[in-house]
């Protein structure tokens, strides 16, 4: 069961900005001010629910936090890492948070949030080791006993993933552990997550790859040193979708399923009933009015062809598109969730600040794993404005 916090609507509106942010290629220090206002946005959503608990009982703060939550059972360890972490001395070393926690993290990472669900992200160990292959002709009919004939054209390559640490501040009042272990984990664990979800899911999408994921819409063949640093540069378009007529969306669709049909190498995927197209929220409804139909008994009826599915989010670039085939992403978190106390410099009255560390990788299988399109799509003339699809 997750532990997903309901009723976030300032943060809600300072994620948004944050994606603008990403999405227009602001700079470093923008998208870090952004990100920080967004994550003090989800600190007042949680401090303003939690004047909702003022005066309860412990049983009635756990109810409260069971119909915002749907979980409040803890592990012993949880129970005494929560309990510590809230004290006014806290502790002063790297703890790791209990594996039942990060477990109900990645739960939520990846049941709230479509793409990073849809990518594969992975739950991995500390050090993470990709193994790649590509084979053919692994069976050949023959006699039983007789010489050996599969003989394997394959290539077996692994990749030591380069992982990319992401550091999450956790803000945590004073005066919180009076209101119990599971008041104490759900607001920890509402900031990592949801820190966590923002910063990766922008970066799976758009990472330049520096010190951070290669994103989908970045090209993994063609990166760029200077300084020491590399980066990865955003694709051009493969192509334009204006869904113009169903006949039309159905081309275009199909045409895109085909382009990732094979591998950078030639080699064939199977894209057909694998492939995702990521486009920005509302972007989707454009792809509904093209495809649903009206049957002869009036119902409208809503289907895309070939087994492509959509997904929305907000950190997909103004006017594009971006389709990629299932599993053909690496997304993965990996090691221990650490936390620790932070003491350099920042001061903020009756808080304990917190940071709390975990790697990420992600980045595409290949230069043809994902493809970037131009959406061109027009409102309908009048005389194509009645009966959908007729």
């Amino acid at each position: 069961m997750t532990m997903s916090f309901k009723n976030l609507d300032t943060f809600a509106e300072k994620q948004k900005a944050f994606a603008d942010i990403v999405k227009s290629g602001g700079d470093a220090e923008a998208q870090g001010k952004a990100f920080g206002e967004m994550m003090d946005a989800l600190s007042t959503d949680l401090n303003s629910f939690q004047e909702k608990l003022k005066n309860k009982t412990q049983e009635e703060i756990d109810s409260i936090i069971a119909a915002n939550t749907g979980d409040v059972k803890m592990t012993q360890d949880e129970v005494k890492f929560f309990n510590a972490i809230s004290t006014d001395t806290g502790f002063k070393n790297d703890q790791l948070i209990p594996q039942t926690t990060v477990d109900k993290i990645f739960e939520d990472l990846t049941s709230n949030h479509p793409l990073l669900q849809a990518i594969g992200l992975q739950n991995n160990g500390v050090r993470l080791k990709i193994w790649k292959s590509d084979a053919t002709g692994a069976a050949v009919w023959g006699k039983i006993f007789g010489d050996i004939q599969g003989q394997l054209d394959a290539t077996f390559t692994s990749v030591d993933a380069d992982m990319s640490k992401l550091t999450a501040f956790v803000v945590l009042p004073n005066d919180l552990d009076s209101f119990g272990p599971a008041w104490v984990r759900t607001y920890v664990t509402t900031q990592i997550t949801e820190a966590f979800a923002a910063a990766s899911e922008s970066a799976f999408v758009d990472g330049d790859g520096n010190s951070k994921p290669i994103g989908l819409d970045r090209d993994p063949s063609n990166g760029a040193t200077a300084n020491g640093v590399t980066t990865y540069p955003v694709k051009t378009d493969a192509g334009t979708v204006t869904l113009k007529d169903a006949d039309t969306a159905k081309f275009e669709l199909m045409t895109i399923i085909k382009a990732l049909s094979k591998k950078e190498n030639g080699k064939p995927v199977v894209a057909r009933g694998n492939t995702i197209l990521v486009v920005q929220p509302g972007a989707s409804l454009d792809f509904e009015r093209a495809m649903t139909m009206q049957n002869v008994n009036g119902q409208w009826v809503y289907a895309l062809p070939y087994g492509i599915q959509i997904i929305e989010s907000q950190y997909v670039p103004d006017g594009k598109a971006i389709a990629f085939v299932k599993g053909r992403y690496d997304a993965y978190m990996a090691g221990g969730l650490n936390i620790s106390d932070f003491n350099q410099t920042l001061a903020i009255q009756d808080a304990i600040l917190f940071t709390a560390k975990q790697f990420f990788y992600g980045a595409p299988a290949d230069s043809n794993a994902a493809l970037v399109y131009a959406l061109n799509i027009a409102a309908p003339s009048a005389s194509t404005t009645g009966v959908t699809g007729n």
